[in-house]
C-alpha cells in the first residue's frame, strides 16, 4: 500500500452534499475530494424533479415543516426538519447567486413547481434536470478553490480509526493500487444504495459504500429499514429504468390503468399527488386488479409546454419511439431513496469522532419513513454546509439520541446462523434479485428470514482486498442492514410495508433503531 499525502480534511464523494462542504472548507486547510467515478457522476445529476425551499408568498419554513413530517409518517426528527427547512432558502438563495439558472416565472422570480405531499408550490427547478445543474454550479465553484483537490475513480474501502478516532481513508486509485490518505476529519457523502435491489432508478455508483465504510468501521447506522421506491420509473422491456420525474403529476400528469381510467382516488384521497409509498404501492395493487400495465398520460395538457418543460424526460423517451406529450408511458416502482444511514447529529457527527456523514447516506431523521419529495437536494446543501462547519471543531463523537434503540435489544433480525449454514454465497445480481422480491415494496416474515440467512451466508464468505472484492463486501453489507431491519421492525410505516403487520404501531415503533457491528 502506498501512501496517498495528507490533508486537513477529506471528502468521499462529490455530490451535492459534498461539494457544498468543500466550499465550506477551503478556506480552513487543504481539502481533498475522492469520488468513484468521473467528478460529475453521482445521484445529484440524476435529481430530475427540483429542490424544496419556502421562498413563495404563500409558503412558510412551518407549513414546509408540516409537510415533511407528515410525509415522514410520525418518525421525522423534529430538529432535523426545523433545521432543514429553516436554513434551506438561504442555501438555494447562495445557489442562485453562484449562477444557478432555475426556470423563472414571468415575473422574474423562481418559478415554483409542486409535488407530491407538499401543500403549496415550493420546488425551484431546471427544466427536468435540476441536480445536473446544482452540480454543475457547486463543481464550477470548487474548481476555483486552489485550497481543494480531487481524485477521481477512487472507490474508498476503508476508514482509518485510531484511538477510537476517523484519521483517514483507504482507497483503490484508478490502477487498482491502494492507498491511504491521512486527515484531521473524514467526511462520507457518498450518495445512496439503489444499486441493491434488481429495478432501481440511481446510477451504478449508487451502491451503498459510505454506509459500509461507517459501519465496518464500527459507526452506528439507523432505519435502514425505510427505502423509498420512486413510483414512476420507466417500465418498458429492453429499456433502462428511467426515473419519470414527479413533478409531471405536479403538473397535471394522470396516473391511468390499462382501460384508460385515472385510478389513484381510489387508494388515497390526494389521487396522483399522494406520498411516494401510497402511490408506488397502489401502481402494484391496480396492476394485480386489473391484469394489465399503469401508464403515465399527460395528453391531456399542452403538448408544447410538456415538451418544454421536461426537455430530458421526452427526449429520452423519443430515442425510444415515445412522444411524453402523447403517449401513454408505462410506468412502475423502482428503488430510488435510502432514508436511513450513518446515524448523525444534525452537524454530521457520528458516532466516531472526527467521521462525518451529510447527505443521503446520512441519518439525520430528517426524512423519517418516507422522504417528502425535492427535500433530497435542500437535505445536501444544507447538512454537507454544516458538517463543514463542525469538521473545523475539535473532534467529538455524537451521543446516541433518546428515541435510538440498539437493534440487540430487540431479538429478531440478528444473524440466523442455523438457517444459513450450508448456503452458498450469493453473486452480486443474485442479491439485487433477492432484495427486490424480499426486501422491496411487499415484505412479509418468511421472506425476509430467508433473505436475512442467504446474505449472512454470502457476508461471511472471504472477500479478497481488491476492487472487486471490496465492491461485493460493501453490497452485501448493506443489503444484510436493511433486510435486518425490515425483518425487526413488525409495523407498516412509510416505505417500509409489511403484509403480515399491515398497521402503524406507534406504541412499540415509533423508534429509531440502531445497528453497528461493535
Amino acid at each position: 500500500m502506498r501512501a496517498g499525502g495528507s490533508f486537513d480534511f477529506v471528502i468521499v464523494g462529490g455530490g451535492v452534499a459534498g461539494l457544498r462542504a468543500a466550499i465550506g472548507l477551503a478556506p480552513a486547510g487543504r481539502v481533498l475530494i475522492l469520488t468513484k467515478a468521473e467528478p460529475a457522476e453521482s445521484n445529484t445529476g440524476y435529481a430530475q424533479g427540483g429542490i424544496a425551499a419556502a421562498i413563495g408568498d404563500d409558503d412558510s419554513a412551518a407549513l414546509h415543516e408540516a409537510d415533511t413530517m407528515r410525509a415522514g409518517d410520525g418518525l421525522c426528527d423534529p430538529e432535523a426538519v426545523r433545521v432543514c427547512v429553516g436554513e434551506g432558502p438561504r442555501y438555494v438563495r447562495e445557489l442562485i447567486e453562484w449562477g444557478a439558472r432555475f426556470d423563472r416565472a414571468a415575473d422574474g422570480r423562481p418559478a415554483l413547481g409542486r409535488e407530491a405531499a407538499h401543500s403549496v408550490r415550493r420546488v425551484l427547478h431546471a427544466g427536468d434536470a435540476t441536480g445536473r445543474e446544482i452540480g454543475r454550479v457547486l463543481w464550477q465553484r470548487v474548481s476555483g478553490l486552489g485550497a481543494v483537490e480531487t481524485i477521481d475513480h477512487a472507490l474508498a474501502v476503508e476508514i482509518v480509526v485510531e484511538e477510537g478516532r476517523a484519521a483517514g481513508v483507504r482507497y483503490f486509485d484508478r490502477g487498482g493500487a491502494l492507498q491511504e490518505v491521512r486527515a484531521g476529519a473524514t467526511l462520507l457523502a457518498t450518495g445512496g444504495a439503489g444499486q441493491v435491489f434488481r429495478d432501481t432508478t440511481n446510477p451504478a455508483v449508487a451502491t451503498g459504500d459510505g454506509i459500509a465504510l461507517a459501519f465496518h468501521a464500527g459507526a452506528r447506522v439507523a432505519d435502514l429499514e425505510f427505502v423509498q421506491f420512486h413510483p414512476t420509473a420507466l417500465k418498458m422491456p429492453g429499456a433502462p429504468r428511467f426515473l419519470i420525474s414527479e413533478a409531471l403529476r405536479g403538473e397535471g400528469a394522470r396516473l391511468v390503468n390499462e382501460a384508460g381510467e385515472a385510478f389513484m382516488t381510489r387508494y388515497h384521497p390526494d389521487g396522483d399527488l399522494a406520498p411516494r409509498d401510497v402511490v408506488a404501492r397502489s401502481i402494484v395493487r391496480e396492476a394485480e386488479r386489473t391484469g394489465g400495465p399503469v401508464s403515465l398520460t399527460l395528453a391531456h395538457l399542452d403538448a408544447g409546454y410538456v415538451r418544454r418543460r421536461f426537455p430530458t424526460i421526452a427526449a429520452m423517451l423519443n430515442d425510444l419511439g415515445l412522444d411524453l406529450a402523447v403517449d401513454r408511458i408505462p410506468v412502475g416502482p423502482a428503488a430510488h431513496y435510502v432514508c436511513g444511514g450513518v446515524d448523525t447529529d444534525v452537524c454530521g457527527r457520528t458516532s466516531i469522532a472526527g467521521l462525518f456523514a451529510a447527505g443521503e447516506v446520512a441519518c439525520t431523521g430528517l426524512h423519517g419513513a418516507n422522504r417528502l419529495a425535492s427535500n433530497s437536494l435542500l437535505e445536501g446543501l444544507v447538512f454537507g454546509a454544516r458538517a463543514a462547519a463542525a469538521m473545523q471543531e475539535p473532534p467529538c463523537a455524537a451521543p446516541m439520541k433518546a428515541d435510538r434503540v440498539g437493534a440487540r435489544s430487540l431479538g429478531p433480525g440478528a444473524s440466523r446462523a442455523r438457517l444459513a449454514a450450508g448456503r452458498e454465497p450469493l453473486t452480486p445480481d443474485a442479491i439485487r434479485e433477492l432484495m427486490w422480491k424480499s426486501a422491496g415494496l411487499f415484505r412479509d416474515g418468511n421472506g425476509l428470514e430467508e433473505a436475512v440467512a442467504a446474505l449472512d451466508a454470502t457476508a461471511g464468505a472471504p472477500y479478497p482486498m481488491t476492487v472487486d472484492g471490496a465492491r461485493a463486501r460493501s453490497l452485501v453489507t448493506v443489503a444484510r442492514l436493511i433486510a435486518r431491519a425490515a425483518l425487526r421492525r413488525t409495523e407498516s410505516r412509510g416505505g417500509h410495508f409489511r403484509l403480515d403487520h399491515p398497521d402503524r404501531d406507534d406504541d412499540r415503533w415509533r423508534i429509531h433503531v440502531i445497528d453497528a457491528a461493535r
